[in-house]
This record gives structure tokens, C-alpha cells and sequence, in this order.
């Protein structure tokens, strides 16, 4: 268990990136928040939005999520000896639901959207003194393309977090730059690498298949 001194997250590592570096035309290094205890940036929010309730006393901590937020949560909860539940919507992945358990989270799927969940969630909490809501995106308390990393870096990247490095390969910074938007020589690039709950290699394969890479 944590104690209260201790952060939840850890210090990841910051690794220059060849491949990126070529096609952005200037040094791009990674930080692999990927690596994270839960495999994604949100337990650096989340872990400090838990750990201050646990602070304050809470008996229990809610989290609406199917994907980093409710991990985060999740492995915060263990953390920090707090009981956790977890609703998903009912598209979460199966393999997804088995990490959150094993986590030592209670997990309840309801609802067929995120949104559906989060009321189910804020309904608990309100019915449920010393309960707490803890947001997978939307707190003040919280800091904020997949298939090619995974052959030019070997890391896992969902979709959604891959946004960053699309940037990157799709030739945007270079477009900048040439457009002098971008000072060339400002310095090196650093995108932020995370989200490897909902990723899979099947599902990797998959997506190339869908895609046309090869």
C-alpha cells in the first residue's frame, strides 16, 4: 500500500525516436507513458484524484470507464486500500473487465454507452454517502496512430491515444515547418506515448488488415 507521501505514478522513460525523427525532419523523443503501472498517462490524474479523497476519508471511489481511466482508478483503489467499483458499458472487452477485477475492483456493466454508465455511476454516488465520483476525464483535480509505433518502436498504442503521433507521421510537422509555422531549430519534439489496455495484437492485425498496412 502507498503511503500518503508516495505518488501512484512513476517516472517513465523519454527515448529518441529514429523513425519519428526522419519523418518529422527534426530529434522527436517519446515518453513512453505507456509503461505506467496501469499503461497509460491517466494514472498520473487520476492516482492524484484518488489519493487526495483517500485523504479526505472516502469509504469508496466510483469510476465510469471501460478503458485507462477505469484502470487507473482501479489500480489507485488497491493502492491506496480504498474499495473500488467500476461500471462499463456494455461494448467494453471482455479481457478488459478481467483486468479491472483482478485489480480488486467491483466491476458492473450497465448501460450500451459510456454515457449511459456515467448517470448509473453519479447514482451510486448519490446514493451513497462517503462515496466518490472520480471522473475519467472531467475533474479539477486531474493533468491531461497505433499501428506504425508498434513496427517502428515495438509499443503498443490504442487508437485514440495515437492521435499525437499522427502528427508526426503524417507529415503535419514538416508541412509547418516549411509553412514556417514552426521555428525548424525551436528544439527537439516530444510526444507523449500511452493507452495499451484496449490494444491487443489480434486486434493490431485487425486494424492493419482494415487499413491496408503492410
Amino acid at each position: 500500500m502507498k503511503t500518503q507521501q508516495q505518488q501512484l505514478h512513476v517516472a517513465t522513460p523519454l527515448r529518441q525516436s529514429p523513425a519519428l525523427s526522419k519523418a518529422a525532419g527534426t530529434s522527436v523523443y517519446l515518453k513512453l507513458d505507456s509503461s505506467q503501472p496501469t499503461g497509460s498517462f491517466k494514472i498520473r490524474g487520476i492516482g492524484h484524484l484518488c489519493k487526495t479523497w483517500a485523504e479526505r476519508g472516502c469509504e469508496r471511489f466510483v469510476c465510469c470507464s471501460g478503458g485507462n481511466a477505469g484502470m487507473a482508478a482501479a489500480y489507485s483503489a488497491r493502492e491506496l486500500g480504498v474499495p473500488a467499483t467500476i461500471v462499463v458499458p456494455g461494448v467494453t472487452p471482455s479481457p478488459t473487465v478481467d483486468r479491472l477485477r483482478d485489480e480488486g475492483a467491483k466491476v458492473i456493466v450497465h448501460g450500451k454507452s459510456l454515457d449511459e454508465s456515467i448517470a448509473y455511476g453519479q447514482q451510486l454516488v448519490a446514493n451513497n454517502p462517503g462515496w466518490i465520483f472520480i471522473s475519467p476525464f472531467d475533474d479539477p483535480l486531474i493533468c491531461p496512430s497505433c499501428v506504425l509505433p508498434s513496427d517502428d518502436e515495438k509499443v503498443l498504442v490504442e487508437p485514440a491515444c495515437g492521435a499525437a503521433l499522427a502528427a508526426v507521421y503524417s507529415g503535419v510537422v514538416r508541412r509547418l515547418q516549411a509553412e514556417g509555422k514552426l521555428v525548424p531549430r525551436l528544439g527537439p519534439v516530444v510526444v507523449v506515448v500511452c493507452g495499451g489496455n484496449n490494444i491487443s495484437l489480434e486486434q493490431l492485425r485487425r486494424l492493419k488488415k482494415q487499413l491496408g498496412v503492410v
